[in-house]
Protein backbone atom coordinates (compact mmCIF):
# COMPACT_ATOMS: atom_id res chain seq x y z
CA UNK A 1 0.00 0.00 0.00
CA UNK A 2 1.15 3.60 -0.69
CA UNK A 3 2.21 5.43 2.12
CA UNK A 4 -0.19 8.63 1.66
CA UNK A 5 2.02 10.56 4.56
CA UNK A 6 5.39 10.79 2.13
CA UNK A 7 6.60 13.94 0.57
CA UNK A 8 5.40 14.68 -3.12
CA UNK A 9 8.06 13.20 -5.37
CA UNK A 10 9.80 16.43 -7.09
CA UNK A 11 9.53 15.35 -10.95
CA UNK A 12 5.30 14.96 -10.66
CA UNK A 13 5.34 18.33 -8.07
CA UNK A 14 7.02 20.33 -10.98
CA UNK A 15 4.83 18.58 -13.73
CA UNK A 16 2.02 20.06 -11.40
CA UNK A 17 3.53 23.28 -11.45
CA UNK A 18 3.74 23.42 -15.19
CA UNK A 19 -0.18 21.72 -16.00
CA UNK A 20 -0.99 24.75 -13.62
CA UNK A 21 0.76 27.53 -15.39
CA UNK A 22 -1.18 26.34 -18.20
CA UNK A 23 -4.29 26.28 -16.97
CA UNK A 24 -4.10 29.50 -16.41
CA UNK A 25 -2.67 30.03 -19.69
CA UNK A 26 -5.85 28.53 -20.96
CA UNK A 27 -8.18 30.75 -18.99
CA UNK A 28 -7.04 33.44 -20.11
CA UNK A 29 -7.16 32.48 -23.52
CA UNK A 30 -10.74 31.35 -23.32
CA UNK A 31 -11.62 34.54 -21.85
CA UNK A 32 -10.00 36.36 -24.56
CA UNK A 33 -12.16 33.94 -26.79
CA UNK A 34 -14.89 34.78 -24.88
CA UNK A 35 -14.69 38.48 -25.58
CA UNK A 36 -14.26 38.52 -29.18
CA UNK A 37 -17.93 36.18 -29.14
CA UNK A 38 -19.52 38.93 -27.35
CA UNK A 39 -17.99 41.35 -30.20
CA UNK A 40 -19.73 38.83 -32.80
CA UNK A 41 -22.89 39.32 -30.84
CA UNK A 42 -22.98 43.08 -31.34
CA UNK A 43 -22.43 42.60 -34.84
CA UNK A 44 -25.42 40.20 -35.06
CA UNK A 45 -27.35 42.30 -33.29
CA UNK A 46 -26.68 45.07 -35.82
CA UNK A 47 -27.46 43.05 -38.59
CA UNK A 48 -30.17 41.16 -37.16
CA UNK A 49 -28.52 37.30 -38.12
CA UNK A 50 -28.99 34.31 -35.43
CA UNK A 51 -26.84 33.79 -32.67
CA UNK A 52 -26.49 30.15 -33.14
CA UNK A 53 -24.96 28.77 -36.86
CA UNK A 54 -24.50 25.48 -36.99
CA UNK A 55 -22.57 24.91 -40.49
CA UNK A 56 -19.82 27.88 -39.03
CA UNK A 57 -20.06 25.61 -36.00
CA UNK A 58 -18.80 22.56 -37.78
CA UNK A 59 -16.35 24.24 -39.55
CA UNK A 60 -14.69 25.16 -36.53
CA UNK A 61 -14.67 21.93 -35.11
CA UNK A 62 -13.20 20.92 -38.61
CA UNK A 63 -10.83 23.13 -38.76
CA UNK A 64 -9.83 21.94 -34.88
CA UNK A 65 -9.42 18.60 -36.01
CA UNK A 66 -7.46 19.45 -38.69
CA UNK A 67 -4.47 21.18 -37.05
CA UNK A 68 -4.89 19.08 -34.02
CA UNK A 69 -0.86 17.57 -33.43
CA UNK A 70 -1.71 15.63 -31.10
CA UNK A 71 -1.70 13.52 -28.33
CA UNK A 72 -5.64 14.19 -28.19
CA UNK A 73 -7.35 12.57 -29.93
CA UNK A 74 -9.31 13.83 -32.90
CA UNK A 75 -12.83 12.41 -31.40
CA UNK A 76 -11.90 14.75 -28.17
CA UNK A 77 -11.75 17.82 -29.99
CA UNK A 78 -14.93 17.99 -31.14
CA UNK A 79 -16.69 17.86 -27.23
CA UNK A 80 -13.96 20.47 -25.33
CA UNK A 81 -14.76 22.91 -28.45
CA UNK A 82 -18.46 22.60 -28.34
CA UNK A 83 -18.29 23.25 -24.92
CA UNK A 84 -16.83 26.15 -25.57
CA UNK A 85 -18.35 27.56 -28.35
CA UNK A 86 -21.44 27.04 -26.05
CA UNK A 87 -20.36 29.34 -23.45
CA UNK A 88 -19.18 31.86 -25.81
CA UNK A 89 -22.57 31.65 -27.39
CA UNK A 90 -24.35 31.95 -23.81
CA UNK A 91 -23.12 34.78 -23.52
CA UNK A 92 -24.53 36.56 -26.54
CA UNK A 93 -28.02 34.85 -25.97
CA UNK A 94 -29.51 32.34 -23.89
CA UNK A 95 -30.09 29.10 -25.86
CA UNK A 96 -33.51 27.45 -25.29
CA UNK A 97 -33.55 24.05 -25.85
CA UNK A 98 -36.94 21.76 -26.08
CA UNK A 99 -36.57 17.72 -25.63
CA UNK A 100 -38.24 14.13 -24.27
CA UNK A 101 -37.56 15.27 -20.51
CA UNK A 102 -37.37 14.77 -17.16
CA UNK A 103 -33.59 15.08 -16.40
CA UNK A 104 -31.75 12.74 -17.25
CA UNK A 105 -33.32 11.55 -20.83
CA UNK A 106 -31.07 10.49 -24.22
CA UNK A 107 -32.58 13.52 -25.75
CA UNK A 108 -31.09 15.49 -23.01
CA UNK A 109 -27.71 13.88 -23.48
CA UNK A 110 -28.52 14.44 -27.14
CA UNK A 111 -29.28 18.16 -26.52
CA UNK A 112 -26.35 18.70 -24.39
CA UNK A 113 -24.18 16.77 -26.92
CA UNK A 114 -24.92 18.99 -29.83
CA UNK A 115 -25.13 22.16 -27.90
CA UNK A 116 -23.02 22.38 -25.28
CA UNK A 117 -23.92 22.60 -21.71
CA UNK A 118 -24.70 26.35 -21.56
CA UNK A 119 -28.15 26.31 -22.95
CA UNK A 120 -31.91 26.93 -21.30
CA UNK A 121 -33.43 23.10 -20.70
CA UNK A 122 -36.55 22.83 -21.38
CA UNK A 123 -37.44 19.57 -20.75
CA UNK A 124 -41.20 18.24 -22.40
CA UNK A 125 -43.67 15.55 -21.22
CA UNK A 126 -43.97 13.62 -25.28
CA UNK A 127 -42.67 14.57 -28.62
CA UNK A 128 -45.63 16.31 -29.88
CA UNK A 129 -44.74 18.92 -26.41
CA UNK A 130 -41.45 19.41 -27.78
CA UNK A 131 -42.73 20.47 -31.47
CA UNK A 132 -45.46 22.77 -29.73
CA UNK A 133 -43.27 24.57 -27.55
CA UNK A 134 -40.48 25.22 -30.67
CA UNK A 135 -43.51 25.91 -33.03
CA UNK A 136 -44.40 29.01 -30.35
CA UNK A 137 -40.90 30.66 -29.53
CA UNK A 138 -41.42 29.15 -26.32
CA UNK A 139 -37.79 27.38 -27.01
CA UNK A 140 -35.46 28.22 -29.42
CA UNK A 141 -34.60 24.94 -31.03
CA UNK A 142 -35.98 20.93 -30.64
CA UNK A 143 -34.34 18.64 -29.94
CA UNK A 144 -36.54 14.69 -31.10
CA UNK A 145 -35.40 11.25 -32.00
CA UNK A 146 -35.85 9.77 -35.30
CA UNK A 147 -34.12 6.67 -35.94
CA UNK A 148 -32.69 3.94 -33.85
CA UNK A 149 -30.42 0.98 -35.02
CA UNK A 150 -32.30 -1.43 -33.70
CA UNK A 151 -35.83 -0.57 -34.18
CA UNK A 152 -35.98 1.65 -36.82
CA UNK A 153 -37.34 4.98 -37.39
CA UNK A 154 -39.31 6.80 -34.76
CA UNK A 155 -43.06 7.04 -36.18
CA UNK A 156 -44.27 9.92 -34.28
CA UNK A 157 -41.08 12.17 -34.53
CA UNK A 158 -41.97 11.65 -38.40
CA UNK A 159 -45.44 12.00 -38.32
CA UNK A 160 -45.28 15.54 -36.84
CA UNK A 161 -42.98 17.09 -39.68
CA UNK A 162 -46.11 16.44 -41.70
CA UNK A 163 -48.36 18.58 -39.57
CA UNK A 164 -45.60 21.64 -38.42
CA UNK A 165 -43.53 24.23 -39.79
CA UNK A 166 -40.82 22.77 -38.31
CA UNK A 167 -37.45 22.19 -39.95
CA UNK A 168 -34.40 20.39 -39.35
CA UNK A 169 -30.98 22.25 -38.66
CA UNK A 170 -28.10 19.80 -37.25
CA UNK A 171 -28.25 16.09 -36.38
CA UNK A 172 -26.69 14.28 -33.66
CA UNK A 173 -25.82 10.43 -33.07
CA UNK A 174 -25.84 9.03 -29.84
CA UNK A 175 -24.57 5.28 -28.58
CA UNK A 176 -27.68 4.46 -26.50
CA UNK A 177 -26.60 1.83 -23.84
CA UNK A 178 -30.00 0.97 -21.76
CA UNK A 179 -29.53 -0.59 -17.91
CA UNK A 180 -32.12 -2.28 -15.55
CA UNK A 181 -32.29 0.59 -12.74
CA UNK A 182 -33.99 -0.46 -9.17
CA UNK A 183 -33.80 0.75 -5.53
CA UNK A 184 -33.33 -2.35 -3.99
CA UNK A 185 -30.12 -3.90 -5.53
CA UNK A 186 -31.47 -7.41 -6.66
CA UNK A 187 -33.69 -8.72 -9.75
CA UNK A 188 -35.66 -10.66 -7.04
CA UNK A 189 -39.07 -9.08 -6.52
CA UNK A 190 -39.52 -7.20 -9.71
CA UNK A 191 -42.97 -6.70 -10.46
CA UNK A 192 -42.64 -4.40 -13.22
CA UNK A 193 -40.72 -2.72 -15.89
CA UNK A 194 -40.82 0.67 -17.10
CA UNK A 195 -39.95 2.37 -20.02
CA UNK A 196 -40.36 4.25 -22.97
CA UNK A 197 -41.77 1.99 -25.65
CA UNK A 198 -38.89 2.07 -28.04
CA UNK A 199 -36.69 0.93 -25.10
CA UNK A 200 -38.99 -1.87 -24.12
CA UNK A 201 -38.79 -2.95 -27.66
CA UNK A 202 -34.93 -2.56 -27.81
CA UNK A 203 -34.83 -4.85 -24.86
CA UNK A 204 -37.37 -7.32 -25.54
CA UNK A 205 -34.45 -10.27 -25.61
CA UNK A 206 -32.65 -9.77 -22.51
CA UNK A 207 -36.17 -9.27 -20.64
CA UNK A 208 -37.94 -12.42 -22.12
CA UNK A 209 -34.29 -14.05 -20.88
CA UNK A 210 -34.24 -12.60 -17.31
CA UNK A 211 -37.44 -11.38 -17.01
CA UNK A 212 -40.19 -13.79 -18.52
CA UNK A 213 -43.22 -13.06 -16.27
CA UNK A 214 -42.68 -9.31 -15.39
CA UNK A 215 -45.17 -6.52 -16.69
CA UNK A 216 -43.43 -4.36 -19.57
CA UNK A 217 -45.33 -0.86 -18.83
CA UNK A 218 -44.60 1.75 -21.79
CA UNK A 219 -44.50 5.24 -20.13
CA UNK A 220 -43.58 8.82 -21.45
CA UNK A 221 -39.55 8.50 -20.97
CA UNK A 222 -37.20 6.40 -19.35
CA UNK A 223 -36.14 9.16 -17.45
CA UNK A 224 -40.08 9.34 -16.25
CA UNK A 225 -39.84 5.34 -15.67
CA UNK A 226 -36.44 5.91 -13.69
CA UNK A 227 -38.80 8.23 -11.44
CA UNK A 228 -41.79 5.80 -11.17
CA UNK A 229 -39.06 3.41 -10.07
CA UNK A 230 -37.50 5.28 -7.26
CA UNK A 231 -40.66 5.89 -5.47
CA UNK A 232 -42.21 2.04 -6.03
CA UNK A 233 -39.78 -0.76 -5.02
CA UNK A 234 -41.41 -3.56 -7.05
CA UNK A 235 -40.76 -1.26 -10.24
CA UNK A 236 -37.41 -1.08 -12.15
CA UNK A 237 -36.43 1.05 -15.12
CA UNK A 238 -34.89 1.28 -18.38
CA UNK A 239 -32.83 3.96 -18.46
CA UNK A 240 -29.29 5.53 -18.86
CA UNK A 241 -26.50 5.44 -16.03
CA UNK A 242 -27.55 9.46 -15.99
CA UNK A 243 -31.00 8.76 -15.17
CA UNK A 244 -30.12 6.06 -12.37
CA UNK A 245 -27.54 8.76 -10.57
CA UNK A 246 -30.80 11.43 -11.01
CA UNK A 247 -33.19 9.49 -9.52
CA UNK A 248 -30.93 7.30 -6.63
CA UNK A 249 -31.25 3.96 -8.20
CA UNK A 250 -29.21 1.05 -8.40
CA UNK A 251 -27.56 -0.55 -11.64
CA UNK A 252 -28.87 -3.53 -11.62
CA UNK A 253 -27.95 -5.10 -15.02
CA UNK A 254 -25.69 -2.96 -17.46
CA UNK A 255 -26.16 -2.93 -21.36
CA UNK A 256 -29.40 -4.98 -21.61
CA UNK A 257 -30.17 -3.65 -25.18
CA UNK A 258 -30.38 -6.47 -28.07
CA UNK A 259 -27.86 -4.98 -30.11
CA UNK A 260 -24.48 -3.99 -28.91
CA UNK A 261 -23.95 -1.44 -30.99
CA UNK A 262 -27.21 0.60 -30.48
CA UNK A 263 -27.67 3.58 -31.28
CA UNK A 264 -30.33 6.46 -31.72
CA UNK A 265 -30.17 9.32 -34.11
CA UNK A 266 -31.87 12.92 -33.50
CA UNK A 267 -32.68 15.83 -35.48
CA UNK A 268 -32.49 19.15 -34.24
CA UNK A 269 -35.25 21.71 -35.33
CA UNK A 270 -37.11 24.99 -35.46
CA UNK A 271 -38.74 27.70 -37.11
CA UNK A 272 -38.10 28.68 -40.31
CA UNK A 273 -39.31 31.92 -39.44
CA UNK A 274 -36.97 32.47 -36.95
CA UNK A 275 -33.72 30.64 -38.36
CA UNK A 276 -32.42 30.54 -41.65
CA UNK A 277 -31.31 27.48 -43.40
CA UNK A 278 -27.90 26.37 -42.65
CA UNK A 279 -25.19 27.19 -45.54
CA UNK A 280 -23.70 25.04 -47.29
CA UNK A 281 -20.61 23.14 -44.96
CA UNK A 282 -19.05 20.43 -47.65
CA UNK A 283 -20.80 17.73 -45.80
CA UNK A 284 -24.04 18.19 -45.76
CA UNK A 285 -27.26 16.14 -45.66
CA UNK A 286 -30.76 17.34 -47.38
CA UNK A 287 -34.49 15.87 -45.64
CA UNK A 288 -37.62 15.70 -47.77
CA UNK A 289 -41.17 14.46 -47.35
CA UNK A 290 -42.90 13.34 -50.53
CA UNK A 291 -45.84 11.79 -52.22
CA UNK A 292 -46.84 10.51 -55.58
CA UNK A 293 -49.72 9.61 -57.32
CA UNK A 294 -51.40 5.79 -56.84
CA UNK A 295 -50.11 4.52 -60.10
CA UNK A 296 -47.31 2.25 -61.95
CA UNK A 297 -43.92 3.65 -61.97
CA UNK A 298 -44.26 6.58 -60.50
CA UNK A 299 -42.32 6.08 -57.37
CA UNK A 300 -39.41 5.26 -59.82
CA UNK A 301 -40.30 8.23 -61.91
CA UNK A 302 -39.93 9.88 -58.84
CA UNK A 303 -36.13 8.48 -58.24
CA UNK A 304 -35.17 8.95 -62.01
CA UNK A 305 -33.67 13.06 -61.44
CA UNK A 306 -31.45 11.63 -58.08
CA UNK A 307 -29.85 9.19 -61.01
CA UNK A 308 -29.57 11.23 -63.89
CA UNK A 309 -28.15 13.91 -61.41
CA UNK A 310 -25.86 12.14 -59.36
CA UNK A 311 -27.29 12.83 -56.04
CA UNK A 312 -27.13 9.68 -53.54
CA UNK A 313 -29.93 9.00 -51.09
CA UNK A 314 -28.85 7.78 -48.15
CA UNK A 315 -32.34 6.79 -46.38
CA UNK A 316 -35.78 6.40 -47.42
CA UNK A 317 -38.57 5.54 -45.65
CA UNK A 318 -42.17 5.03 -46.26
CA UNK A 319 -45.39 5.88 -43.97
CA UNK A 320 -48.93 5.23 -44.27
CA UNK A 321 -50.83 8.37 -45.82
CA UNK A 322 -53.71 7.43 -43.38
CA UNK A 323 -56.06 8.73 -46.45
CA UNK A 324 -57.54 5.43 -46.82
CA UNK A 325 -56.67 4.59 -50.42
CA UNK A 326 -52.97 3.07 -50.02
CA UNK A 327 -51.43 6.04 -50.41
CA UNK A 328 -47.94 6.55 -48.45
CA UNK A 329 -45.43 9.51 -47.68
CA UNK A 330 -41.57 8.77 -48.49
CA UNK A 331 -39.26 10.06 -45.65
CA UNK A 332 -35.74 10.72 -48.69
CA UNK A 333 -32.33 12.12 -47.17
CA UNK A 334 -30.25 13.15 -49.64
CA UNK A 335 -26.11 13.64 -49.85
CA UNK A 336 -25.43 17.07 -50.69
CA UNK A 337 -27.03 21.20 -50.00
CA UNK A 338 -29.51 22.74 -52.12
CA UNK A 339 -26.60 25.25 -53.08
CA UNK A 340 -25.11 22.87 -54.73
CA UNK A 341 -26.40 23.14 -58.27
CA UNK A 342 -26.60 19.32 -59.27
CA UNK A 343 -28.62 18.73 -56.20
CA UNK A 344 -31.14 21.86 -56.80
CA UNK A 345 -31.29 20.29 -60.44
CA UNK A 346 -32.42 16.89 -58.90
CA UNK A 347 -35.13 18.85 -55.96
CA UNK A 348 -36.39 20.59 -58.89
CA UNK A 349 -36.96 18.04 -60.84
CA UNK A 350 -38.15 15.39 -58.04
CA UNK A 351 -40.52 18.27 -56.84
CA UNK A 352 -42.02 18.28 -60.79
CA UNK A 353 -42.75 14.36 -60.54
CA UNK A 354 -44.30 14.69 -57.08
CA UNK A 355 -48.17 15.30 -55.61
CA UNK A 356 -46.47 16.56 -52.12
CA UNK A 357 -43.12 17.49 -51.76
CA UNK A 358 -42.09 19.18 -48.14
CA UNK A 359 -38.11 20.12 -47.84
CA UNK A 360 -37.71 18.99 -44.44
CA UNK A 361 -34.36 20.57 -43.67
CA UNK A 362 -30.78 20.77 -45.23
CA UNK A 363 -27.83 20.79 -42.16
CA UNK A 364 -23.89 19.66 -41.51
CA UNK A 365 -23.51 16.08 -40.85
CA UNK A 366 -20.64 14.97 -38.89
CA UNK A 367 -18.39 12.92 -41.44
CA UNK A 368 -15.64 11.72 -38.69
Amino acid sequence: MADLSAAPNPELLALRTQIDAVDRELLALLNRRARLAQEVGEVKKKEGSVAFRPEREAQVIDGMKAVNPGPLLAESVAPIWREIMSACRALETPTRVAYLGPAGTFSEEAALGFFGSSIVKIPCASFDEVFHVTTSGAADFGVVPVENSTEGVVTRSLDLFLTTPLFIIGETSLFVQHNLLRKENSLAGIETVCAHPQALAQCHGWLGTHLPNVERRPVASNAEGARLAAADPKLAAIASARAGSEFGLHLIAPAIQDEANNRTRFAVVTHPGRHPQPRASGHDCTSLVVSVSNRPGAVHDMLVPLKQHGVSMTRFESRPARSGQWEYYFYIDLQGHPDQPHVATALRELREACAFFKLLGTYPIDVH
